[in-house]
């Protein structure tokens, strides 16, 4: 009896043990079959968005069945997501899973930062993966501590204007005049200076400058990627004064006002006033005065007397002296005197006085009043010439070098022919 039940548990196992199919039996039965490994449908687009905005990958996966998709970034692995839940803490990213086979990670408030690219992996063994690239636009801007300030620089040396702009895309860098003047550059290994409109590059290289480059320059930075930026440089190019007297030797009849002009040119802006006085040959040194013995110059100021006014535009000014009521104490030399930091110039100016006839005027050549210092026709015959008028005027004014004679005169019979002659022997004597 014994023996028969052992028979019969050896003939249960045998059975039980060729009736299982083994693993390779259930591979090659054709009826057999495992679930289809997971696979990527397509691949991930890569976007490109402006700062600010919101920005998706979408991974799209078939047959993903027990399996996970999550989303790291590629730099450095960080996890983001892990099927539809957010891992990360940045409250700017979440995960949209919208069908059965798309998971959408979502950046919103776009930061450079966020620039690089994301993988979408499948736990599978060995892992699969799919990797999108996300580029984020940047506006320029301009770094101004690696950028030029406000620059001075003496007459003749170099300078050199820089503008550091940062962006995505990379910004282009222009250079224009704030005025809208041409830019004046020094051509390569030659004196002239060249005009041209605006120039491309973060830096601005003037060579020798002179006083006409001199002015406000705008560095304008842009990449296509709204708005555009500027930084205004202003450049002073500084020289000592130069002062130019268009009308050095002037005439006015008494009782009337006369205007003295002196045109400057300086850099940084000048002190500028007039004096009245004959100059030492010390200058206008009123010690040196004193111990000649000669008066010293005359400080004028703005009164009842004098008026004295100064315009300016950039490096050009004009000085004005307006001596009202001349009178024969106002007979003599004056001074428009500039001075900066570089240097002091000064222009001379005469006065005269021009004598008035009325009635029957008679001139000649002793009469003649020949501003300043212009020979004299004294070995020269006398001219004269009469004119009879019921009104008559005579004024001189003179424009340096030259000497012009200005008649008005309203008669009752015709002279013309007479005055012209008189105008023509006057204007000839020398």
């Amino acid at each position: 009896m014994d023996k028969f039940y052992s028979f019969l548990l050896i003939t249960l196992i045998v059975t039980t043990h060729w009736s299982t199919p083994t693993l390779t039996q259930m591979l090659n039965e054709p009826n057999m079959q495992l679930d289809p490994d997971p696979e990527f449908i397509g691949t991930i687009n890569n976007v490109t968005f402006p700062a600010g905005r919101e920005a998706i990958l979408a991974c799209s996966v078939r047959n993903l069945g027990k399996n996970k998709v999550g989303w790291l970034r590629a730099s450095d692995q960080t996890v983001l997501a892990l099927q539809g839940r957010v891992v990360t803490h940045n409250a700017r990213i979440s995960v949209m899973h919208e069908d059965m086979h798309t998971w959408k990670l979502k950046i919103s408030k776009l930061r450079e930062s966020d620039r690089g690219c994301y993988m979408c992996q499948i736990n599978t063994s060995p892992m699969k993966k799919q990797v999108g690239c996300i580029d984020v636009q940047v506006p320029p801007d301009i770094i101004n501590e690696e950028s030029s300030s406000d620059l001075a620089v003496q007459e003749g040396e170099d300078a050199t204007l820089v503008c550091k702009a940062t962006g995505n895309p990379t910004p282009r860098v222009t250079w224009r005049r704030e005025d809208g003047e041409m830019i004046l550059l020094r051509k390569p290994g030659s004196r002239e200076l060249m005009r041209v409109e605006s120039f491309q590059g973060p830096a601005l290289k003037l060579a020798r400058l002179e006083r006409r480059q001199m002015g406000a320059y705008l560095c304008i930075a842009s990449n296509d990627v709204p708005p555009a930026v500027s930084k205004r440089v202003s450049l002073s190019v500084q020289f000592a004064p130069m002062v130019r007297a268009p009308s050095q030797l002037l005439g006015t009849p008494l009782g009337s006002d006369v205007q003295l002009e002196c045109q400057v040119e300086a850099s940084p802006s000048p002190v500028s006033y007039w004096l009245k006085g004959a100059r030492t040959s010390s200058g206008f040194n009123s010690n040196s005065a004193l111990e000649t013995g000669q008066p010293g110059p005359e400080m004028l100021l703005d009164g009842p007397k004098y008026s004295i006014t100064e315009k300016r535009d950039g490096y050009r000014g004009i000085m004005l002296l307006t001596v009202r009521s001349f009178s024969p104490s106002d007979v003599g030399t004056y001074h428009c005197v500039s001075t900066n930091s570089l240097g002091r110039a000064e222009g001379t100016l005469r006065l005269y006085e021009i004598k008035l006839h009325p009635g029957i005027a008679t001139i000649n050549d002793d009469q003649l009043n020949f501003i300043g210092g212009l020979e004299e026709s004294r070995n020269a015959a006398q001219t004269t010439a009469r004119i009879t008028a019921t009104r008559q005027s005579i004024s001189w004014l003179h424009i340096s070098p030259a000497l012009v004679l200005t008649t008005h005169i309203l008669c009752s019979t015709p002279l013309t022919s007479a005055i012209l002659r008189w105008l023509s022997r006057g204007l000839a004597l020398r």
